[in-house]
C-alpha cells in the first residue's frame, strides 16, 4: 500500500507563507490524481487541493484559491502545497491522499498518513 509521509508545516505568522510536501512511500502515487485535505481542531477533516495525475490541471476549495497552489514532481513522487497569505483560519493539520477521480473532493485510500501540523498565528 502506499504510505504517504507529509512534512513542511510549521508556525507561521498571518501573511506568511509554507511550502508542504507529500512523499510516498511503499509503492507511487503515479497514474493518480490527488489532493491535499486539512482538519482543523473540533472540526471534520476538508478538501484544500487537488492535482490531475498529469500536474496539469489544478482545482481547489474556495477558501484558498488565489492563495495556495497544487503541484506535482513525478520523478520525485512528491505532491506539494505552496501557502502563501495564510490566515489564523488554515490552522489545521494537512494531510495528502489520492482522490479516485480528477475533480473528486473525497480521499480515495482509508488510511491516512500522519499529516503535517500548520498553525497560523495573528
Amino acid at each position: 500500500q502506499v504510505q504517504p509521509v507529509e512534512s513542511g508545516g510549521g508556525l507561521v505568522q498571518a501573511g506568511g507563507s509554507l511550502r508542504l510536501s507529500c512523499a510516498a512511500s511503499g509503492r507511487t502515487f503515479s497514474g493518480r490524481a490527488m489532493g491535499w485535505f486539512r482538519q482543523a481542531p473540533g472540526k471534520e477533516r476538508e478538501f484544500v487541493a487537488g492535482i490531475s495525475w498529469s500536474g496539469d490541471s489544478t482545482y481547489y476549495t474556495d477558501s484558498v484559491k488565489g492563495r495556495f497552489t497544487i503541484s506535482r514532481d513525478t520523478a520525485k513522487n512528491t505532491v506539494y502545497l505552496q501557502m502563501n497569505s495564510l490566515k489564523p483560519e488554515d490552522t489545521a493539520v494537512y494531510y495528502c491522499n489520492a482522490v479516485p477521480w480528477y475533480g473528486s473532493r473525497s480521499p480515495y485510500y482509508a488510511y491516512w498518513g500522519q499529516g503535517t501540523q500548520v498553525t497560523v498565528s495573528s
